[in-house]
């Protein structure tokens, strides 16, 4: 499967390590949105990841793993994003941990199915945050200058801001995708309903939409019909 992630407006993210009956996810899985991000920070295994790949395959959506733990690398994905933390304060979430997983696979790896996030975490009470020691306190001149570095420092094709639980501040998200000229602004965080994806979507080139699949599948299926107006991306 041929997948162009720059054609995304709209993606589910979906953990391994939550429970979703077979009746919800074909449904996540045919409701029209672009692709299915597997990931999550904790409890991602890799059994719970390759049981939950086999369920997706049934269908034809694009699915990409998220990988976050090393243990938990599974192939058969369309695409592999690695996500690496720009304002984490411990290295091992900007370097180390892919130091490592090279060292071990990377004369393995199908370079072409490898997509690097340029992750700024900015929900400092997300368990993502705490893992990674993301350093959250961020005005918009801090994210501007992590967005630039991952766009034309580190030509990252991604990247995302993560707010993980919470409904983001919009206008940074808004002022961040001014200033990237090749990344594609990923915003995810607290989307649920679809007057919020609509708000997120005018903001960012893609939402991604997670939590609320677990709390309230028909709110979650809904954010699909948003409408997308950014131009010149």
């Amino acid at each position: 499967m041929i997948v162009d992630i720059r054609k995304w407006k709209h993606v589910f993210k979906l953990d391994p390590d939550r429970e979703l009956t077979d009746e919800a996810l074909e449904r996540v899985c045919q409701s029209g949105t672009d692709a299915v991000i597997v990931g999550g920070s904790t409890g991602v295994t890799f059994d719970n990841t390759v049981e939950l790949l086999a369920r997706i395959r049934q269908y034809e959506v694009p699915c990409v793993l998220e990988i976050s733990n090393q243990e938990a690398i599974v192939p058969g994905f369309d695409l592999f994003f690695i996500p690496v933390v720009l304002n984490s304060e411990d290295p091992d979430w900007i370097v180390g941990q892919h130091h490592a997983a090279l060292k071990e696979y990377g004369s393995m790896l199908n370079w072409d199915e490898i997509i690097t996030e340029g992750y700024i975490i900015l929900n400092g009470e997300a368990a993502a945050a705490r893992l990674t020691k993301a350093r959250a306190d961020l005005d918009a001149r801090d994210v501007a200058a992590y967005a630039r570095m991952a766009d034309k420092l580190f030509n990252m094709p991604i990247v995302y801001l993560e707010y993980s639980g919470s409904f983001g501040d919009l206008e940074l998200v808004r002022r961040t995708g001014q200033v990237l000229e090749n990344a594609r602004l990923f915003y995810g965080g607290g989307i649920d309903s679809l007057e919020k994806a609509q708000q997120a979507a005018e903001a960012a080139d893609t939402i991604v939409v997670g939590n609320i699949i677990y709390s309230d599948l028909e709110q979650a299926l809904q954010t699909v019909n948003v409408k997308f107006d950014r131009t010149g991306r």
